[in-house]
């Protein structure tokens, strides 16, 4: 039956690759002996489209819940890695929404979901190219690697010459949630969505030189939660030599409360109570669906009283903690970073609609009601940070990423062991009238996928900023240093001084640009916290 499901949905895959051949001329090959590469574990076979050769579904590790994982075991004979694996299971059901904005993909789910893809030009194991593996968002308790369309690979890989990885990793209470309190067993349940991506790190370093890859050169990316697991591998003593540089996109956040102190035990009992349950080992086994279930009900009640409730790495003997809290690690300092975000990150729907018909005299009124005594101040610092934008927008500029990002950057320039770059992504999209860059609006670029986005195409401006953004992160991944010869200049932030790469139709490097317009945005913030709906909170979460 697995070998069926194999075959039917390789099938639709040829079917629809063959479709796109018929269509643009492409081209696809994939025979019984090629293209065919031998891992620490097994024989894999993929397939080649054009010039990429690409794996899906590549089995990483194995765990047992609430386990740390363990290497696949091998096998004899040639398996195909033709389809997807399977993705993490979530708490809440997805549902499609925004489609135009940030198109998705829904995809089977299951605890056994250590899988990686792989997207690369070569299979000779004497190319070294470098390895960009990225980390989906979600935060730590949804997404997937396949969840966004513009996480597809291939043409990062074909534009750049790069080997491009993708991984699954077990989220939610699946991944994070502290058993340590009830035996030795349970030492990192806290942390096991994090060991998964160690040990899929672990597998790059014995496998990736034989899909041309340089194991000595690895560079992680992600965004949103994505971000937020490369800074937490860097300060993960486990995963120290295992990657070599960072790229984290809108995933500093500014958090309201500091992470719970209690021993995890209160989470614990209360789900064993609501289940019915006898013992933390009958929680093992009891299927997800109703492990879910009562984890939803049970957790809001404890969260409220500032209780630990898990669903996102915690410090701990394998886990030195979030490095703007603790510091950074020997480890973490080595590794050059560049951190950014986006100028409206929760701007998924305009805060007004009739933005463009304001005058100055009605945009300030405005202003004041939210600022009181500092509005002017904010406006012409804002007029000063954003020459090109309405004085209006700056009520849909972000603070929440921004400023924490800029006292990560600040925090990780003091040390001299490596570089660190900061960028702004500002550009406008031509939808109902003009939408200012959102939470997620920059990873077409990244991936060099905007002819997969509907939204980012515009002829002459987003191709053009797609070859900019693209090739800076090539050039990070393959040097250390995100210049290209496209953008003006980017040095390294220092010490009181931060360099930031500005994004947008003209491209720009301004030096602490908008500092004392962060401080007075957060001054503000009670006040000029714009609610998520549900629309706006299910994209942010995905």
């Amino acid at each position: 039956f697995t070998g069926f499901l194999e075959w039917f949905a390789f099938t639709i895959v040829a079917y629809r690759i063959r479709k796109v051949e018929y269509k643009m001329g492409d081209c696809f090959y994939c025979s019984k002996a090629e293209p065919v590469v031998q891992t620490k574990a097994g024989k894999i076979r993929g397939f080649k489209m054009n010039s990429t050769y690409t794996f899906h579904g590549i089995k990483y590790a194995d765990a047992d819940r609430f386990q740390m994982p363990r290497e696949v075991k091998p096998w004899k004979g040639i398996k195909n890695a033709l389809a997807y694996g399977y993705v993490c299971p979530m708490l809440m059901q997805d549902h499609p929404l925004m489609e135009v904005m940030i198109p998705h993909r829904y995809w089977p789910m299951d605890e056994n979901c250590q899988y990686l893809n792989i997207w690369t030009q070569s299979l000779d194991p004497e190319a070294k190219k470098p390895v960009m593996v990225w980390l989906h968002g979600g935060g730590f308790f949804a997404g997937s690697s396949i969840e966004q369309v513009a996480y597809e690979g291939d043409h990062l890989s074909e534009y750049g010459d790069v080997v491009v990885v993708s991984l699954n990793h077990r989220l939610n209470i699946l991944g994070y949630l502290d058993l340590s309190a009830y035996g030795e067993k349970y030492y990192n349940s806290a942390n096991v969505g994090n060991a998964d991506m160690v040990a899929a790190l672990h597998w790059i370093q014995d496998n990736i030189a034989g899909f041309g890859g340089d194991p000595g050169n690895v560079t992680l990316f992600g965004q949103s939660g994505g971000g937020m697991k490369v800074y937490s591998l860097m300060n993960t003593p486990a995963a120290e030599g295992l990657f070599h540089k960072g790229i984290i996109q809108s995933g500093v956040i500014e958090e309201g409360k500091k992470e719970a102190e209690d021993d995890g035990t209160a989470i614990v009992e209360a789900l064993l109570t609501e289940l019915k349950l006898e013992s933390v080992e009958d929680l093992e086994t009891i299927p997800y669906y109703f492990l879910a279930e009562a984890y939803n009900k049970v957790s809001p009640k404890l969260q409220e009283k500032g209780l630990y409730v898990g669903g996102e790495p915690r410090a701990n003997s394998w886990y030195a903690g979030d490095p703007r809290r603790v510091g950074f690690t020997d480890g973490a300092k080595k590794i050059p970073v560049i951190v950014g975000s986006v100028f409206g990150e929760f701007d998924f729907k305009p805060v007004l609609e009739n933005r463009d018909e304001l005058t100055r005299e009605e945009t300030m009124k405005l202003l004041e009601k939210c600022f009181q005594e500092d509005a002017e101040e904010i406006a012409a610092e804002f007029e000063k940070a954003y020459p090109n934008n309405r004085l209006v927008d700056v009520l849909s500029l972000d603070y929440i990423f921004r400023y924490a990002s800029k006292d990560f950057i600040a925090k990780k320039s003091v040390h001299k062991e490596a570089p660190v770059y900061s960028y702004m992504f500002n550009y406008e999209f031509p939808y109902e009238g003009g939408k200012l860059a959102w939470h997620c609006s920059e990873i077409p670029f990244v991936f060099h996928n905007i002819d997969r986005i509907p939204i980012c195409n515009v002829p002459g401006e987003t191709d053009r900023l797609q070859e900019r953004i693209c090739g800076a992160w090539i050039n990070f991944a393959r040097y250390g240093n995100p210049s290209v010869p496209s953008l003006p200049q980017w040095p390294a932030c220092e010490p009181g001084k931060e360099a930031i790469m500005i994004f947008d139709n003209i491209c720009e490097v301004k030096d602490n640009y908008d500092h004392r317009l962060m401080e007075l945005l957060v001054k503000h913030a009670p006040a000029f916290t714009v609610p998520l709906d549900e629309d706006a909170e299910n994209v942010f979460m995905h």
